[in-house]
């Protein structure tokens, strides 16, 4: 494997999306480009960082401390996917289930720092990460899917479902509820809540505090495949096949 270089950025040097970096233990994949709606180029990319990610783990020779974190810019993490691509490119679908499932069952400790909004696609992958760091003074996360209105693939209502009380779920999903950091900490969404000035460094705290969970080598990922198999197994349900009756 040849070694790759950090900081990355990717899709491209000339085209760029989001910045992969290192800082000892911890992985550091910053989103930038405008909202950071998704595309298929978008989600292709925050692949290819998880596949480096995974391939310097897997090429650690003794047990290592690691952990990713993510982080928007400004005062938006996410605003979901670009709508107007997902109906030019009914493929783009497949791509985004897979992000989602590679999220939710990486080899590593994972922590989103929502340093914004994070709505519908943005939040799925918020909640796909381990934990979540929250902006405490501005920003809201919403499924408003109910209000576009916009069907969810069985995948991502599994994701939601297990990732959330019931109650919460029922609000999310039927109501379109805008949670505060307030209700997010309250409502298990977000791990911990901070100041816009802090949330990278909460979230790196955090992740280092989890990082050394690594050392398990592929057990980590393991556990996590059991404990999502449900949602994996939904998430791996190709897209077109379900679309007729959404």
């Amino acid at each position: 494997m040849s070694q790759i270089q950090l900081p990355l950025y990717l899709p491209s040097e000339e085209n760029k999306q989001m910045t992969l970096t290192q800082e000892g233990a911890l992985f550091i994949l910053h989103l930038h480009h405008k909202d950071n709606r998704f595309t298929t180029e978008f989600c292709r990319a925050i692949l290819a960082a998880l596949q480096v990610v995974e391939d310097i783990f897997l090429a650690s020779e003794d047990p290592v401390d690691m952990a990713l974190v993510t982080v928007g810019q400004d005062k938006i993490y996410s605003n979901g996917l670009d709508l107007m691509h997902a109906l030019a490119y009914p493929p783009f679908m497949d791509t985004y289930l897979l992000l989602l499932k590679r999220m939710v069952t990486f080899c590593i400790p994972t922590v989103a720092a929502l340093n914004g909004h994070a709505f519908a696609g943005g939040f799925m992958l918020a909640l796909a990460h381990d934990y979540r760091v929250m902006r405490s003074d501005r920003g809201f996360l919403c499924m408003n899917e109910v209000d576009l209105p916009s069907p969810l693939a069985p995948g991502m209502t599994a994701l939601l479902r297990c990732k959330t009380t019931p109650v919460t779920f029922r609000n999310m999903v039927l109501q379109g509820h805008r949670f505060t950091a307030k209700e997010a900490l309250e409502q298990g969404l977000a791990d911990a809540i901070c100041p816009e000035k802090e949330v990278l460094d909460k979230a790196k705290a955090l992740a280092l505090q989890w990082a050394p969970k690594a050392k398990s080598g592929i057990v980590y990922k393991q556990l996590k495949d059991e404990m999502y198999e449900e949602i994996a197994r939904k998430l791996s349900v190709p897209y077109h096949r379900l679309a007729p009756k959404m």
